[in-house]
């Protein structure tokens, strides 16, 4: 059978997702009473619960006597080492573009690297059925993009068709049928090479693993492409590390390939096919796994490296332990170091002392998405501010910058400019009109700037505006950023909040808790309305007389409390504070809960 190794790629919410379930629907891969869920390739569930991918998947779909191996890949610049690995292992890329929005960040961030690698791009220009689509302009921006990336001729000469993915049609005309998928699997099977490495069947077996997962009845599995070679069930295998270390012997006890949205066993696979093997308990991500007589590793990628870094430590609030079943150090060191061998993007290192451990990574997102993963698990974890990496270049210090990309109305224009060129040091690159009324604002920005601004954000566009951001480049340091200007309310009492002293509270600045809250010395309860930290007792009651007047005794009406999400309260906190992060509660507080400590360590900072 003929064989296709395609990833899909785009920037988030371009349909990716969506697409592939309609490859999946079209090329028989389900039957025709099967239920499936809608987005059938995001399995996990913060995946459902937020509508974006997080780990790239494989698939495969048979089309007119061809395999064709898809791989979904995230849109998110966070994940971007998913996207980086992945690449490695297809022959060609289906890039989507939003007919409406044409390229954007993401796009790009995806784009250079395949063209990087020499595959040669099929455009698919997505939801052309919406009202504000423009085909045209987003296909001449597409090739703008391409010559500015630096594209060959034969780059820039890339097919292209015009699709729908919720409609379930892609045509090569504008005006075309509209009836299925047909031209888009067409063009996969004649643009796209078949496998270079079929040519090395007759090799010895070596394959680069790419994906690493867990399976509770086979243990761990590693996923990749047969660069030389044939595998049967029962060979003797090797692993070599990158340098090319033997790093385990073992036998291959099973072999898996993708068939629709399962993994089938299979007895043998050859040079080309994407598949995962079983059997080993060393080896990791970007290994070699070879027969015997081979001695030289495949070559893994470089992955771009991480922007920045979190301090997971362990939860010593007087509330610790209440929530959570995991509390200790050591099963925390345990988690995170599993996480950074599956995820190549992660890296963690224990500080003195090792209560807590250094998280470095892509970006907020994925620090937020890990810290969930692990309180759903039953994890209870104090996490403090994320801190931007720095690095030295000829005894200069360099810092990471971010391009910007915003779409906001016309009237907000003007305090964006000014929160990202003002006060977050950044530079304003480009201003022009965008569809629907909207200007187009870019801008470089340090990344140190653009941490918790996403909620600023929000609140200063109305909710109307949308931020997209990505790695531009290093340049030397440009000097402090102010942080947050308001000052917080602290508790200076332990035990359970009265909706009377909260009522009393609420003139002083907006409160993060309600009534019938557990709280505790040193913990934020609120921001103050002015830039200073204020100590308060939110358990403060009535004074009881026995005197009645009429108008006294009215029910206390509370103003609902700010809820902050996991990602908004890490980006909201200063150097001094935590938050605290149980499987039933997020609370944010200080470093140092007690009074004394506090102005002791103020002054010495």
């Amino acid at each position: 059978m003929e064989l296709r190794n395609i990833a899909i790629i785009a920037h988030v919410d371009h349909g990716k997702t969506t697409l592939v379930d309609q490859l999946l629907k079209q090329s028989g891969a389900f039957r025709e009473n099967q239920a499936v869920a809608e987005r059938a390739m995001d399995s996990n569930d913060i995946e459902r619960e937020r509508g974006i991918t997080i780990l790239a998947k494989c698939t495969s779909v048979e089309w007119e006597g061809t395999r064709i191996n898809i791989v979904d890949t995230p849109g998110h610049a966070d994940f971007g080492g998913e996207v980086e690995r992945i690449l490695s292992m297809v022959d060609g890329v289906c890039l989507l573009v939003d007919a409406a929005e044409g390229p954007m960040p993401q796009t790009k961030f995806v784009t250079s690297k395949a063209l990087a690698l020499g595959l040669k791009p099929i455009v698919v220009l997505n939801k052309v059925d919406k009202p504000a689509a423009d085909p045209d302009r987003a296909l001449d921006e597409v090739f703008d993009l391409f010559a500015n990336l630096g594209a060959t001729e034969e780059q820039l000469d890339f097919p292209h068709v015009y699709a729908s993915g919720i409609g379930g049609w892609a045509d090569d005309e504008l005006d075309g049928p509209r009836e299925d998928l047909s031209a888009l699997f067409r063009l996969i099977v004649k643009h796209v090479e078949a496998p270079k490495q079929v040519e090395k069947k007759d090799e010895p077996f070596a394959m680069l693993a790419t994906t690493l997962a867990a399976d509770n009845f086979i243990g761990r599995i590693l996923t990749g492409r047969i660069e030389s070679g044939t595998l049967k069930v029962g060979d003797s295998l090797k692993a070599l590390s990158r340098k090319g270390d033997k790093i385990e012997q073992f036998r291959c006890t099973k072999i898996l390939a993708f068939r629709g949205l399962s993994q089938q066993p299979i007895d043998e696979a050859q040079a080309g096919d994407i598949v995962t093997v079983a059997g080993m308990t060393k080896a990791t991500v970007a290994d070699t796994l070879c027969a015997l007589e081979v001695e030289e590793a495949i070559q893994a990628k470089p992955i771009d490296p991480p922007t920045i870094s979190v301090t997971f430590g362990i939860n010593d609030s007087p509330l610790a332990g209440k929530d959570g079943s995991k509390v200790q150090s050591r099963v925390i060191r345990d988690r995170l170091m599993k996480e950074a061998e599956t995820n190549v993007a992660i890296r963690v290192e224990d500080t003195p002392g090792g209560e807590a451990f250094i998280v470095s990574g892509r970006g907020e997102l994925q620090m937020g998405v890990l810290i969930e993963n692990m309180r759903r698990e039953g994890f209870e974890l104090s996490i403090s501010r994320p801190k931007v990496i720095f690095r030295e270049e000829d005894g200069v210090r360099m810092e990471p910058v971010e391009e910007v990309i915003i779409d906001v109305d016309d009237e907000y224009s003007g305090v964006v400019i000014e929160k990202l060129t003002g006060y977050r040091k950044g530079e304003l690159v480009e201003m022009r009109p965008a569809e629907g009324g909207k200007t187009r604002v870019v801008a470089h920005v340090p990344s140190r700037g653009m941490i918790g601004y996403q909620g600023e954000f929000l609140t200063d566009t109305r909710g109307s505006g949308v931020l997209n951001r990505l790695f531009h480049s290093w340049t030397p340091y440009k000097g402090a950023i102010e942080g947050r200007r308001q000052g917080v309310l602290i508790s200076m009492e332990n035990g359970t909040s009265v909706a009377y002293a909260l009522w009393n509270l609420e003139e002083r600045g907006k409160l993060f808790i309600g009534a019938q809250e557990a709280v505790y010395t040193g913990m934020i309860i609120g921001e103050h309305s002015r830039d200073n930290d204020l100590e308060v007792n939110p358990l403060k009651g009535k004074k009881l007389t026995n005197v009645r007047a009429s108008g006294t005794d009215e029910a206390v009406r509370l103003t609902p409390p700010v809820r902050m999400s996991l990602e908004e309260a890490i980006a909201y906190i200063d150097d001094d504070e935590l938050v605290e992060v149980t499987p039933k509660a997020i609370r944010l507080r200080k470093v140092h809960l007690d009074p004394h400590e506090r102005k002791r360590a103020s002054r010495e900072a």
